[in-house]
């Protein structure tokens, strides 16, 4: 776990108040940013990753191709760029699509609150997973994904499913 870096936190308005450790935030529940990256490849299949065994909380979860935090003193876009090539081991042209804020309580204790933005790009190659971050990948067409979902709600991470449920149609403007 990546406990040594500080995240910003923010008021209603989306304004830095201050910082704290990553498991701090999720233990206390505090006000968080966050991004979400979305990687097509021209065939509208979306890069899905299964989360590592390591990951303290969605540990094992399918989700979008990779998401993070942003650090002290980086963008949301910087963030999801360093995401990206942590994780999955490539970069590309990303664009903010959306943000949405959601606030869940986990099984385990910890709590999700954070403004998140979503990002999506296209990439039509392999990825080079770094395995500490991520468990498997794959490569799903939506509406295969979507269905899913329904079938197998345990199987995916919160986040995920809240953009499939409230936010598809501004994914793919």
């Amino acid at each position: 776990m990546d406990n040594d870096y500080c995240i910003p936190l923010i008021g209603k308005k989306n304004n830095i108040v201050g910082f704290e450790k990553k498991y701090k935030i999720h233990v206390k529940g505090l006000f968080h940013r966050a991004v979400s990256v979305f990687i097509f490849n021209f065939r509208n299949d979306l890069m899905l990753q299964r989360r590592s065994s390591t990951k303290y909380h969605s540990s094992l979860l399918w989700t979008n191709t990779c998401c993070s935090h942003p650090r002290k003193n980086e963008s949301v876009l910087e963030a999801a760029h360093r995401c990206l090539i942590e994780e999955m081991g490539f970069d590309c042209f990303l664009e903010l699509k959306f943000s949405f804020t959601y606030h869940e309580y986990f099984n385990n204790g910890l709590i999700e609150n954070e403004l998140d933005h979503v990002f999506l790009g296209f990439y039509d190659k392999y990825p080079t997973i770094n395995y500490k971050e991520v468990e498997n990948w794959k490569w799903i067409p939506l509406k295969k994904l979507i269905k899913n979902v329904h079938i197998n709600p345990d199987s995916y991470t919160i986040w995920l499913k809240i953009i499939l449920k409230n936010y598809i149609n501004q994914l793919l403007k």
